[in-house]
Formats: C-alpha cells, sequence, structure tokens
C-alpha cells in the first residue's frame, strides 16, 4: 500500500495492538483471474510469525491459496474517522484519519487434528472471555465435531507487515490537539481509539 514516510508505523506492538483489537481481517488473493476476499476472526501468534485462522470448508478460496507460490495478503482495519479542515490554525483540505496494518504470508492448511482444535478453542476463549457468563465449548461433542470436519484451520506463515498510521503527523501540534478534542466530543468507540493513538504522535 502507498504510505508516506511521516504515516508509516514500523513498531511491533502498535502493529500487534491493531491486529488483536481489531482481529476480524480480510484475507485476499487472486482467485480465478479476480481478486477474492474471505473475512475471518484471526489469532496472531505470541511468536510474531504467523496469523491463525479458520474458514468453511465449502469456500473454495482456501484450496486456492493453499495451491498459490504467491503470498497471501491479509488487512486489518483499525479506528478511523473524518477530519474537518475547519480544525487546522493553518489551511487544509478535509480528510480521513485512519490505521490499518497489512499483513503478507504464505497459506498453509493445518492438517493435525489438534492444531485445528487449538485454533478453535484460542478463538472462542478469546471472545468468551469478554462476556459476564462466558460459554464454555465441549469440543468432543458430536455436533462440535460435525462443526470442525465443516471448516478447515491454516496459519499465514508472515513475510511482511506493514503499519499506516495516519493521524495528522504532518500538521502541526496545534492542529493535532484540535483533533484530538474534536474526536472526543465525537464520543464514538473509533473516535476515542484514533484521539488516543494521535495524542501519541504529540
Amino acid at each position: 500500500m502507498y504510505i508516506p514516510a511521516h504515516f508509516n508505523e514500523t513498531d511491533a506492538q502498535r502493529l500487534r495492538n491493531i491486529i488483536e483489537a481489531d482481529n476480524f481481517g480480510a484475507l485476499i488473493s487472486m482467485l480465478d483471474d479476480r481478486p477474492f476476499a474471505t473475512h475471518l476472526p484471526f489469532i496472531y501468534d505470541p511468536d510474531r510469525t504467523r496469523l491463525l485462522a479458520h474458514m468453511a470448508r465449502a469456500n473454495s478460496h482456501w484450496r486456492q491459496l493453499a495451491e498459490a507460490k504467491a503470498d497471501a495478503l491479509v488487512i486489518f482495519q483499525g479506528p478511523h474517522a473524518y477530519v474537518s479542515p475547519s480544525l487546522y490554525s493553518d489551511p487544509g483540505v478535509p480528510t480521513w484519519n485512519y490505521v490499518v496494518v497489512h499483513v503478507y504470508g504464505r497459506f498453509r492448511v493445518l492438517d493435525a487434528a489438534s492444531d485445528h482444535r487449538q485454533v478453535l478453542e484460542t478463538l472462542t476463549a478469546q471472545h468468551e472471555s469478554q462476556r459476564a457468563d462466558p460459554w464454555q465449548a465441549d469440543f468432543d461433542a458430536s455436533m462440535v465435531q460435525q462443526l470442525v470436519r465443516a471448516t478447515v484451520a491454516f496459519e499465514i506463515e508472515i513475510s511482511d507487515i506493514q503499519g499506516k498510521f495516519k493521524l495528522g503527523q504532518n500538521r502541526s501540534t496545534t492542529d493535532r490537539e484540535n483533533i484530538i478534542a474534536a474526536l472526543e466530543i465525537d464520543g464514538g468507540d473509533d473516535a476515542r481509539r484514533l484521539a488516543e493513538l494521535t495524542r501519541e504522535t504529540l
């Protein structure tokens, strides 16, 4: 993707924070000579070398990816918001501030049943932990086993990660302070998170 130098983010922990907070990504590759995307929740492995996920076995995307010799792309969209030029002390134009992470890597099916189960258990535990009364999966139950057989678990062996944090770094400190104030007044989750990230550039 196009990344001007002042928006380029290379800090591994900041990139990880976005992937984990916005882990519903778009897996993109070529399929039958057209770009094709599958939208999935991902796990970022603690060793920082791979993404883990699963998709429906009926989705032909996984077969194409398994046979491909080129990297796939996973896009994680972080917080984003409109920014009015009225917030600038110097002349400016309307724009959109945002955070996005692109992960490139080779797709590989996880054939081992234990690996498949681990992906399902980790994703489930990760998201159920946020609930007041977490659901406990019984992956030995016959119904769950049927669901497991209907999906394919896989990893993306990471070859490159790109981060674009467009947070007004090309504007003055005063302008960024105005952006932060406006985002905080907006009050939405994306606006609040974008304000926090923008504050880190001051």
